[in-house]
């Protein structure tokens, strides 16, 4: 198997011409979002550039307090986001999507290291880059539960009132639309599932694939990853939803 080939800056750069395509389609369409392509296409690259500089550094000096550093930041971040794009949310209820997004992903990614890997959890080059799949994917995950949940709770509010007029316990009246949640946060990964290996090869698996990596071990990993971010994803926003939800009304059951 061939080497994979490095990109010097100038091969590298020539990929920048396909937003050319996105921009002239986008202005085209009249689809005012080019100051947004622009904006996300610098944030990540420089974002990108400096984690791939932090990394290098800390591949080089592996150190437990590195490791352990790089994935509180990347999961504090992580919530950081959530809660941003939740500003609606009782504090309450954002601390519970904090710790849940917290203990799930840090659980699953510990499970993971240690027990399908059979490494230490304080190796940065298993750890951290699993991690930043498992919680990245988890915090998409979360939002679009939290999302799908607060508009379907906008949308029946009339109707969850007069049911708790009547005296049914709002436990009964709100798991409904947990439910609901936790299948629109799975639906993404789950769609992508079915396709994988005959429509499209994931991208940890193609990674692994281009580093030299036998391509029965990348699937392995990429089968094993796929499920430890469903779970995530499935954890995180059933235990946010199924306790932030009892903020949401009173000892009297008044929806606050």
């Amino acid at each position: 198997m061939d080497e994979i080939r490095a990109l010097n800056i100038w091969q590298f750069a020539l990929i920048y011409l396909l937003l050319i395509i996105i921009l002239i389609i986008m202005r085209n369409r009249k689809i005012n979002q080019t100051k947004l392509l622009l904006i996300a296409s610098i944030r990540m690259t420089v974002q990108l550039v400096l984690a791939g500089l932090i990394l290098t550094y800390i591949f080089d000096n592996p150190h437990p307090l590195f490791t352990v550093g790089y994935l509180v930041l990347m999961t504090g971040f992580a919530i950081y986001m959530v809660v941003k794009r939740n500003k609606s949310l009782n504090q309450k209820f954002k601390l519970i999507a904090g710790f849940s997004l917290s203990l799930s992903g840090i659980s699953v990614v510990v499970f993971f290291i240690t027990a399908i890997v059979g490494v230490s959890v304080f190796n940065p080059q298993y750890t951290i880059p699993i991690s930043g799949m498992v919680i990245g994917n988890a915090m998409t995950g979360l939002n679009l539960g939290l999302k799908a949940f607060n508009e379907n709770l906008a949308a029946n509010r009339s109707r969850v009132e007069t049911l708790l007029n009547m005296g049914v316990a709002p436990r009964k009246i709100l798991m409904p639309l947990v439910n609901s949640a936790i299948e629109t946060a799975l639906l993404p990964t789950l769609n992508s599932m079915l396709g994988m290996g005959i429509i499209s090869l994931p991208g940890m698996m193609t990674g692994q694939i281009l580093s030299g990596t036998l391509p029965m071990t990348a699937i392995l990993y990429q089968i094993a990853i796929i499920i430890a971010i469903s779970t995530v994803a499935c954890l995180s926003v059933f235990l946010c939803l199924y306790f932030g939800s009892m903020t949401l009304y009173n000892k009297r059951s008044q929806l606050s």
